[in-house]
C-alpha cells in the first residue's frame, strides 16, 4: 500500500528539487560554456556565438596544448605534488589521528587543543616563508608537500573514524602481541578505507589546485605546477619569454581565448575523474566520520 504524502510535503520537495536544479545549472553551465569554447573557433569565439555548444568545431587548440613542452612539464609536476603529496597527507594524518584516538594516550587533550588552535589561527605568512627558507625547502616541490602535510580539519575526520573502530579489536591484538604500528597499518588501516579514500579525496584536490604556495616558494619556471601555469597564460603578457613554448605561443596571438579555455580544461578534467572511482568510499566516509555513539 503506497503512502500518502501530504500537500506541505509536496510543496517542499517541489522546492527542494528546484532550488537543487538552479545550484546544478549554476556550477554546469560555466563549465559547458568553457568546454564549447575550447572545440570552437576563434572566429566564432570573437563573435560571440558560442554559449553552451561548439560552433565551427575545431581541436586546433588542443593539439597546440598537447605540443606545448612547457604545459607538460608543468602537467608532471602536478601530478608528482598530487601523488606524493597526497601519500605523505595520509601516513601522517593517520599517524597522529590514531595515537589520540586512544584513551590510553597521555597528554592527547594537550596535544588535540593544539590541533584545534591551528585551525582556528593560521600561522602567518612571513613567519612561514622564513621557516620553509630555513629549511631550505624553497625553490623545490618540497615547499609544496611537508609544509602541509596535516590538515586539521582532515585530522579530526579522521579521528572521528578511528573511534568508531571498537576498542575491544585493538586490545585482542595487543593480546595476541600486536605491536602499534602493526595495528595501525594491518587492522585499523584497512578497516578505514572509506576514511582514507573521503581524505585522499581532499588532499589530491587541495594539491592538484596549488596555486598560492607555488608562486611564494617556487622561483624556477621548470618546477611551476600547472595552476602556476594556468595563471601565467591568462594574466601575464611575456609567455613568449620561454622558447620551448614558440608553437603555443603563436597560436595564443591568434586564438587567446580558445588556447585559455583549452588548458582550463586540462587542469580541471582529470583531477574530476577521480572522484567516481571513490565516490562509494567518500560518501560512506563522510558519513561515518560524523556518528558519534
Amino acid at each position: 500500500m503506497s503512502k500518502r504524502i501530504s500537500k506541505s510535503r509536496k510543496f517542499f520537495l517541489i522546492i527542494n528539487l528546484t532550488l537543487l536544479i538552479i545550484i546544478c545549472l549554476v556550477m554546469i553551465l560555466p563549465f559547458l560554456h568553457v568546454l564549447a569554447q575550447s572545440f570552437s573557433s576563434s572566429g566564432a569565439i570573437d563573435r560571440g556565438e558560442v554559449i553552451l555548444w561548439p560552433v565551427e568545431f575545431t581541436l586546433d587548440h588542443y593539439q597546440y596544448v598537447f605540443q606545448d613542452i612547457t604545459i607538460w612539464r608543468a602537467f608532471m609536476v602536478t601530478i608528482f605534488i598530487t601523488v606524493v603529496g597526497t601519500i605523505f597527507n595520509l601516513i601522517a594524518t593517520a599517524s597522529l589521528a590514531y595515537p589520540l584516538s586512544r584513551r590510553e594516550f597521555i597528554g592527547r587533550k594537550i596535544i588535540l587543543f593544539l590541533v584545534l588552535f591551528t585551525m582556528i589561527f593560521s600561522a602567518p605568512l612571513i613567519p612561514t616563508y622564513l621557516l620553509v627558507q630555513k629549511l631550505g625547502m624553497l625553490n623545490t616541490l618540497w615547499a609544496l608537500i611537508i609544509p602541509t602535510a596535516i590538515s586539521a580539519f582532515n585530522f579530526f575526520v579522521m579521528r572521528s573514524f578511528f573511534l568508531q573502530i571498537p576498542s575491544e579489536l585493538i586490545d585482542s591484538s595487543r593480546i595476541d602481541g600486536c605491536g602499534e604500528l602493526r595495528i595501525l597499518f594491518q587492522i585499523v588501516l584497512p578497516l578505514s578505507k572509506p576514511a582514507l579514500a573521503t581524505l585522499a579525496i581532499f588532499y589530491a584536490v587541495f594539491h592538484w589546485n596549488t596555486y598560492f604556495n607555488a608562486l611564494m616558494y617556487i622561483e624556477d619556471r621548470k618546477l611551476y605546477p600547472l595552476q602556476v601555469k594556468l595563471r601565467e597564460l591568462i594574466v601575464d603578457e611575456n609567455i613568449t619569454a620561454d622558447p620551448a613554448s614558440a608553437v603555443f605561443s603563436s597560436m595564443l596571438a591568434s586564438s587567446p581565448e580558445g588556447m585559455k579555455m583549452a588548458v582550463i580544461i586540462v587542469a580541471t578534467v582529470p583531477i574530476l575523474l577521480i572522484y567516481p572511482f571513490l565516490q562509494r568510499f567518500f560518501v560512506k566516509g563522510l558519513l561515518l566520520g560524523g556518528i558519534k555513539e
